[in-house]
């Protein structure tokens, strides 16, 4: 037995590297929204598109993920996975210099294919390598660990590059952050090139002869044949909205303008729109920071864009955020999968001593209540960060992120438990349904733009209730007369 454990280690490590992409290329086009939205001004729900097609692409690729799970193994999954991403996110770095929207979604959907055949390799992979159980939900927080410290660092990176000028931010000024994806995912080809992968639920070579033959029989029950699987797949892709929607909304609410700031940019373009000389000066001193490469310069010219939307704003058509700097916002945002770290990390060392029932039922409770009080305690009542006065609302809603540390392993483990040889192809179902991290968050979208950021929260308290739903009732497997061996 210490042998074998000792042979799973560098796959393990393997995972855990995929784990990490996972949630730093996600949480990319997540922290992206907020750029898109000012450069090419476009609405709260549309600024959430590249998230949205990124996580549409698991709804593509999901089942024929798990067929090329099945037929090609792990190995082969995850090699095509990490290709596919560096391309998905060199089509969004060109979207840069190109200065187009279409390109920049594109290049998301692109790299939202890879995530799906990641996830699809990572999650059974790992439970596998665990022993499947309690200790394979260790495991699988353990994973989930590294995968916080991906979604952490990206939001951050972002906003350093990006700095205090929100509205004059650029996708290109982002460039930094996705080279670096790009060439993580080119040594992460090359080390599972390398790496021995174990393949336990590749087909045999009597199935394949089989199915090139067209004699396979076949089989009258799937995963689909499990209530707690089917529960459990809808389960995900509640939770993964919840789990994008608390920080991709919060940024927005976060940078937007508030009112003050939009009177100021409403008086401030006029002014120099009234003022030749002025309108000069400010150019010549915007042309002399860029020359200088002074850092955090916010530039004095006012755009039509910027212009618009504090008009916007000021005459209610698009709602009033809180105005903080793009630095500020993406402290915070890094805040929040920093919690998911830390409760991956505590995850994981209770995860061979409590459930996953458990865990749900707690942490879903919880998320909440947290999420009520970020609805209801007054943007006025706030703490000094950085110099900076930041509501306790947005506080609470970034400490949820202990919540939603442990769902997706809590989720996952009991969907899949008891499945069997029906693992694979239920991987890929349950990736399909991973698009609700697209989904929730442009219908929460569209709800901010008519009730407000912080009433927009209702959409993932309804979320959280059907998971807390799942943990106590939904999660019980009644169909265990099925043979799965």
């Amino acid at each position: 037995m210490a042998k074998q454990n000792k042979s799973n280690i560098l796959p393990i490590v393997v995972m855990f590297l995929l784990f990490f992409m996972i949630a730093f290329v996600t949480n990319l086009a997540g922290s992206m929204g907020v750029i898109v939205k000012n450069q090419f001004g476009v609405s709260n729900a549309l600024s959430q598109l590249g998230t949205l097609a990124n996580f549409i692409a698991y709804a593509c690729m999901g089942i024929p993920a798990g067929i090329i799970l099945k037929r090609k193994g792990y190995k082969f999954t995850a090699l095509a996975a990490v290709i596919v991403g560096l391309i998905g996110v060199a089509i969004q770095w060109i979207s840069g210099p190109a200065e187009s929207f279409a390109v920049y979604v594109a290049g998301a959907f692109v790299a939202g294919f890879s995530m799906c055949m990641l996830n699809v390799v990572v999650n059974p992979m790992l439970n596998t390598l665990g022993g499947g159980g309690k200790k394979g939900n260790q495991l699988c927080q353990f994973g989930g660990s590294c995968n916080s410290i991906g979604g952490t660092l990206a939001p951050i990176l972002v906003g350093y590059l990006v700095g205090g000028a929100i509205k004059y931010a650029k996708v290109s000024d982002a460039a930094p952050v996705m080279i670096i994806a790009m060439v993580v995912f080119a040594l992460a080809a090359v080390v599972i090139f390398f790496t021995n992968i174990p393949e336990p639920h590749m087909e045999t070579a009597e199935e394949k002869q089989a199915r090139l033959s067209g004699n396979k029989v076949k089989d009258p029950h799937g995963p689909m044949s499990f209530r707690h699987f089917v529960l459990g797949a809808i389960a995900i892709f509640f939770y993964v909205g919840v789990e994008v929607g608390i920080p991709n909304i919060a940024n927005l609410y976060m940078t937007t303008y508030n009112h003050d700031q939009a009177q100021l940019t409403i008086d401030e373009y006029q002014k120099q729109q009234n003022d030749a000389d002025y309108l000069a000066e400010c150019k010549a001193a915007d042309d002399a920071a860029k020359e200088m490469k002074v850092e955090d310069y916010e530039e004095k010219v006012v755009s039509k864009d910027n212009y618009n939307a504090a008009v916007n704003v000021r005459e209610g058509k698009a709602v009033a955020g809180l105005g903080l700097q793009a630095s500020i916002a993406g402290l915070l945002i890094g805040f929040y999968w920093l919690m998911m770290l830390f409760g991956r990390l505590i995850g994981g060392t209770i995860g061979g001593k409590v459930s996953s029932k458990q865990m749900l039922t707690v942490v879903s409770s919880l998320a909440i209540i947290m999420l009520l009080c970020v609805m209801f305690i007054p943007s006025s009542i706030g703490i000094m960060i950085k110099g900076t006065m930041v509501p306790v609302s947005m506080v609470i809603m970034f400490l949820c992120g202990l919540c939603t540390s442990v769902m997706w392993g809590s989720i996952f483990n009991m969907s899949t438990e008891g499945l069997g040889k029906y693992t694979p192809a239920a991987s890929g179902i349950f990736m399909v349904l991973v698009c609700g991290g697209g989904v929730v968050p442009f219908i929460q979208g569209l709800v901010a733009d008519h009730i407000g950021f912080t009433l927009s929260y209702i959409v993932l308290i309804a979320a959280l209730a059907y998971i807390l739903y799942y943990a106590l009732i939904g999660s019980k497997n009644v169909n265990k007369d099925i043979k799965v061996d």
